[in-house]
């Protein structure tokens, strides 16, 4: 009975350490800040919810100087991307550090790599987490069913725009312009295509391929993303991701294609996570059944720093 007992702790205590995402994987911070920015319709934050829910918090406590990016809830890749220059400038100004290290989810991935290719020596590292970096299904199927130039287009970006400045308000960045169709153009395959003829560090040299994790610019390019739609039955997103994901015959987290997230050293695309779980969203209700995101992140914290970056 006794050896039952022990068995069973000892199994208990193995599973609370797999399911603790506030412990760290290393003491180690990284050289230079940490700069995470969000994706389509996204915040910084909304009173007080993080859009990388309880990500920042975690990176401070392994030492990192962790900053979220005030950029367009939707806008194209190349105004995000001035955008996220300035807010990297005043980093920089702030901090009295000479690079930062750059980690954008979804739309976030361009927005990155725009101000990597422009200012390389402002950037330490690239991380796309399920990056836009070959385009999205969706956002195919979402252009190809709104006519160019018709009513249609016209009161849907009327409506998403307006939507867009609602987000940007309540998170405190109501000075922030919209363009929910020159959003959605980045975001198709065709734009995407276009975007990484101009901004094409890190990019493999084939879809679905592995880019180098040092780039001619002298930045480092990393990427991750997960594979499933639906991960956790009481987080509603899971629905609709799971319809979205239908638009594939690939591999895909609901919104973007594993292959389409692969930018420079891939560290993982198959992750049991769909495209909201990447950002440990809706609320960290994410399967019990892979490692936390939040983990995933703290572990790379530790990859930069162990890089000195």
């Amino acid at each position: 009975m006794n050896r039952w007992i022990y068995t069973l702790t000892i199994l208990l205590l193995s599973l609370s350490s797999s399911f603790n995402v506030t412990a760290s994987t290393s003491t180690s911070a990284t050289k230079y800040p940490i700069v995470l920015v969000h994706g389509l319709f996204g915040f910084d934050d909304i009173w007080g919810i993080d859009y990388f829910y309880r990500i920042p918090q975690a990176l401070q406590q392994q030492g990192a100087q962790v900053f979220v990016a005030s950029v367009s809830p939707a806008n194209s890749s190349e105004v995000r991307g001035e955008q996220l220059r300035s807010y990297v400038q005043a980093v920089l100004a702030q901090t009295g550090a000479d690079k930062v290290n750059l980690i954008g989810h979804s739309h976030g991935g361009p927005t990155t790599r725009y101000v990597a290719s422009i200012s390389p020596e402002m950037v330490a590292s690239v991380t796309s987490i399920g990056g836009v970096n070959w385009g999205s299904n969706v956002a195919d199927f979402v252009r190809g069913a709104v006519p160019a130039d018709s009513a249609i287009e016209w009161l849907a970006q009327q409506g998403f725009n307006t939507l867009a400045s609602i987000i940007a308000g309540i998170s405190g960045n109501s000075g922030l312009p919209a363009d929910t169709i020159a959003a959605m153009e980045s975001l198709t395959t065709a734009g995407s295509v276009a975007f990484n003829q101009n901004y094409p560090e890190g990019i493999p040299s084939q879809y679905c391929g592995q880019g180098s994790a040092l780039a001619d610019n002298g930045v480092y390019y990393f990427s991750w993303s997960g594979s499933s739609q639906f991960t956790h039955a009481l987080d509603v997103s899971d629905y609709p991701l799971s319809l979205t994901g239908l638009l594939f015959d690939e591999p895909n987290d609901g919104l973007v294609s594993t292959c389409s997230s692969h930018l420079g050293l891939v560290i993982k695309d198959n992750y049991k996570m769909n495209h909201l779980d990447e950002v440990n969203q809706t609320f960290g209700l994410v399967s019990w059944f892979e490692t936390n995101p939040v983990t995933v992140y703290r572990q790379h914290l530790s990859r930069l720093a162990q890089l000195g970056l």
